[in-house]
């Protein structure tokens, strides 16, 4: 089939699309088009969401490169709470045996983001509390043939190209090649250190399509391949060393990388039954690799050898160093040296870890929709199945290292597998039915998902021998092995009543849902989630108020490294009752259609508000997860107001805006002690576009216009800076 512009689609890459947003669904969501995305030429998913209400973020590394994602209150972490697809299918790397987002899709190279929150995600899952974010790629030009160039260069030897090409013929067949290249030397510096902290990205991606003019049939083959290498680390920051120079890294994270490589295949059919019924068909296949070589641990006196190796977490040596306290016989003034590298440290006693993981993630998945009218009744049914398997595959290395004379030295080569052999699978079986249901000014939608989850995990013991023989999966070098299953109903419905032809009031209730880990004794996370508000539009005006209410009965924390805290990676902890409530406000118009003088200026504004309470509802003893927590203590990384404003200028030739961010502290957990916190910030970012011709645009853009240096996360391992000032100069040239 083809959209309003022509463009050759098959309507499952959408969710709800953005002709429907408006008046027309029952529920929270949100379209950012190629409009939105193109105002500011972002290519960093954490500066695009930001516009978006309901939605926060835990900053890592400044790129947006494995973004911290939550909506309405879920955990940020690597956005392993929320649903992340791209084109309708499932993307994180293992979304059900290991979720954390260690990939996340080239946001460059998109055409358009959606996000679903309350009712509205019942269609997706398995993480149904916070909602659903789907990144729809770019589609088949409508034209015979068609391409795109998008370039741009800014400061620390950063460019971006984005290219595309392709067409739809008569006889039914539409083509698309398109690369998307991002390298940057970084704005961080590693001290005594040539080594930039910057990343290279290599994004390929090709589609073919056939939709014949007189056929129900259409096809789509999707590849997808992209490869990245970049030079981050889980180190942070005393703050000492924050207020002093916010944009330093310790040389002892100098050899920190991360290279992965990404493949997904997606062939998808399409047959047109009637006017009224449609079948969609689906079969992925998603393929990960990814080695993250960081520094991991120190030890007081050193290890005779990797394969024995016992530290302490760099977490706890910035900790120390903050709070002035001592770790054995070294004082926070020693630790402090070591970390300068002004101080030489023992045989052995600096841990780098070689995190090498393979992923799976494949399935295949049915969508049917049907709609019918009956008097003043109409019905627009989708039923959904699908079954899906993954995997991760961690096979993983320490080495130690020595610091002499401020330079890492490696001591002792770790044997593969010493850091952890195990293997982890998931399969899952998936159905939802959704009925949109219009009568009069009413429109309700009720809704059905079930989900039957099997997880297991396979543990082998650290193997001897040499280095580069493969890791031995014997029966008799099995560790253990354990395994967790579920099954869960999840209900919803959502109700609109249009008061008239620009408000609608809007109502929902469903039972959210986060499937556990194969971590035994660990409880599924499960939330009863409400919402209700109004949303008015018109011609020139978009507004939408909502509040929303996620009464957990059972939150979850699961280990991870870059959780930073001292638990064992992969295990899982039960927060108990939380509550999660909070205020989405989201508005926009063009103040020009309210001024009589406008002329053919346009002054478009946006802005939006996110107001979030999320807190422990009961005391919970000390945990390596949550740590000691009273009620009433605040849900880590979540804050409690933030807003984003966009004021615009645009003219025939040329346009501008200027953007505006605020978010609150927050407490990193929910002790929330001094050192615990983050800081409030206040960011502004300015573009600006000059239209040559309808075929060449030339854009500029700068970040952080104030140059803020604000400490935005504490996590793996110490205070982590905002992304610093930076300018940027492009051009589009479209043939």
């Amino acid at each position: 089939m083809a959209d309003e512009a022509g463009n050759l689609i098959i309507e499952e890459t959408t969710i709800v699309g953005e002709q429907l947003i408006g008046q027309q669904i029952p529920g929270a969501a949100q379209y950012l088009g190629q409009a939105q995305l193109k105002t500011f030429e972002y290519s960093d998913i954490q500066r695009i969401l930001r516009q978006v209400p309901g939605v926060s973020l835990q900053v890592e590394d400044g790129f947006g490169l494995r973004p911290n994602i939550s909506i309405r209150g879920v955990s940020t972490e690597r956005s392993g709470r929320i649903t992340l697809l791209e084109d309708n299918v499932l993307i994180s790397p293992a979304p059900y045996s290991a979720p954390s987002a260690y990939y996340f899709p080239t946001v460059g190279r998109m055409n358009a983001v959606e996000i679903l929150k309350g009712p509205a995600a019942i269609t997706q899952g398995p993480y149904t509390i916070g909602g659903a974010m789907n990144m729809i790629s770019t589609p088949i030009p409508s034209s015979t043939s068609s391409g795109n160039i998008l370039f741009e260069g800014g400061q620390d030897n950063t460019f971006r190209l984005h290219g595309t090409y392709g067409g739809q013929f008569e006889n039914g067949f539409g083509f698309l090649v398109e690369t998307h290249q991002w390298n940057s030397d970084g704005f961080q510096d590693i001290d005594r250190s040539n080594a930039h902290t910057g990343l290279a990205i290599e994004d390929f991606t090709a589609k073919l399509a056939y939709t014949s003019q007189d056929s129900r049939h259409s096809f789509e083959l999707k590849l997808q391949y992209a490869d990245q290498d970049s030079e981050q680390s889980y180190l942070g920051l005393t703050d000492a060393d924050f207020r002093d120079d916010a944009f330093r890294r310790y040389g002892v994270s100098e050899l920190d990388n991360i290279s992965t490589l990404h493949e997904q295949q997606i062939l998808r059919y399409s047959f047109a039954y009637s006017d009224n019924l449609s079948i969609t068909a689906t079969a992925y296949n998603n393929d990960h690799q990814r080695n993250w070589y960081k520094t991991e641990k120190f030890d007081l006196d050193g290890s005779t050898s990797a394969q024995d190796f016992s530290g302490t977490s760099w977490s706890n040596v910035v900790s120390a160093v903050n709070t002035s306290d001592s770790i054995g016989a070294l004082t926070a003034a020693d630790l402090q040296q070591i970390l300068d590298g002004s101080s030489d440290t023992a045989v052995g006693s600096i841990q780098l870890r070689s995190n090498a993981r393979e992923y799976v993630s494949r399935g295949v998945q049915l969508s049917v929709d049907w709609s019918t009218v009956a008097g003043n009744v109409s019905h627009e049914v989708r039923l959904g199945l699908r079954l899906h398997y993954d995997e991760e595959d961690r096979l993983q290395q320490n080495d130690t290292f020595q610091q002499l004379a401020g330079e890492l030295v490696l001591n002792d080569l770790g044997l593969l597998g010493n850091a952890g052999n195990r293997l982890q699978q998931a399969d899952a079986l998936a159905l939802h039915i959704y009925d949109k249901i219009s009568f009069g000014n009413w429109v309700v939608s009720p809704g059905l998902r079930f989900e039957d989850i099997s997880q297991q995990r396979t543990r082998w013991e650290t193997r001897t021998g040499s280095t580069t023989d493969p890791a031995s999966r014997a029966d008799s070098n099995l560790r253990s092995e354990r395994s967790n299953d579920i099954q869960v109903v999840l209900p919803g419905f959502g109700i609109q009543y249009a008061a008239n032809d620009q408000l609608a009031l809007i109502a929902g209730a469903h039972k959210g849902f986060t499937a556990p880990s194969n971590s035994p004794g660990a409880k599924e996370e499960q939330a009863t989630n409400y919402e209700l508000g109004a949303r008015y539009s018109d011609d020139t005006t978009r507004a939408e108020v909502i509040y929303f209410l996620s009464d957990y009965t059972n939150l979850i924390g699961e280990c991870t490294a870059s959780s930073g805290t001292g638990c064992t990676i992969g295990d899982a902890f039960n927060g108990e009752a939380a509550t999660v409530q909070g205020i989405e406000l989201l508005y926009s118009t063009d103040l020009a259609a309210h001024l009589s003088s406008a002329g053919t200026t346009s002054f478009p504004v946006s802005f939006s508000y996110t107001y979030i309470d999320g807190q422990f509802d009961t005391d919970i003893a000390d945990t390596d997860f949550f740590g000691d927590v009273s009620k009433g203590d605040p849900l880590p990384y979540i804050p409690e107001q933030q807003y984003s404003l966009t004021l615009g200028m645009e003219n025939q030739g040329w346009a501008a805006y200027l953007s505006t961010s605020y978010v609150d502290e927050v407490c990193v957990r929910a002790s929330c002690e001094v050192f615990e916190r983050t800081d409030s910030t206040l960011s502004f970012d300015l573009s600006a576009h000059y239209y040559m011709n309808e075929q060449l645009r030339l854009f500029a853009r700068l970040e952080n216009m104030t140059a803020e240096e604000d400490i935005l996360g504490r996590q793996p391992y110490g205070a982590r800076p905002n992304k610093a000032r930076t300018a940027a100069l492009g051009f589009e040239y479209g043939f």
